[in-house]
């Protein structure tokens, strides 16, 4: 199913596949739109393309995004970078 950031409300779109999603986010977003925030599920997340953006787990420094593990109920944001943000993500459900 792909779902536009207009239908969500949110600052991506995704594409769910079986076993993953493809999500991403727009240059055009504000910086404002990425607030910390928890997950229910454990994930991992891939960038598909070399990028700026940064991401950053509670009480950690922003760090690049290759390949992340986040755990669940851990807060985290991304941090805003040049060009659109395009990740893998596999969560457990």
């Amino acid at each position: 199913m792909d779902q536009t950031s207009q239908v969500t409300g949110r600052p991506y779109s995704e594409i769910k596949k079986d076993g993953y999603i493809i999500r991403e986010f727009s240059h055009l977003s504000s910086p404002f739109e990425f607030v910390w925030h928890r997950d229910k599920e454990d994930r991992i997340v891939e960038a598909l393309h070399e990028t700026d953006w940064k991401f950053q787990l509670d009480n950690e420094v922003p760090q690049e995004i290759n390949r992340i593990f986040i755990p669940k109920e851990t807060y985290h944001r991304l941090i805003k970078g040049t060009g659109n943000l395009k990740v893998k993500i596999w969560q457990k459900e």
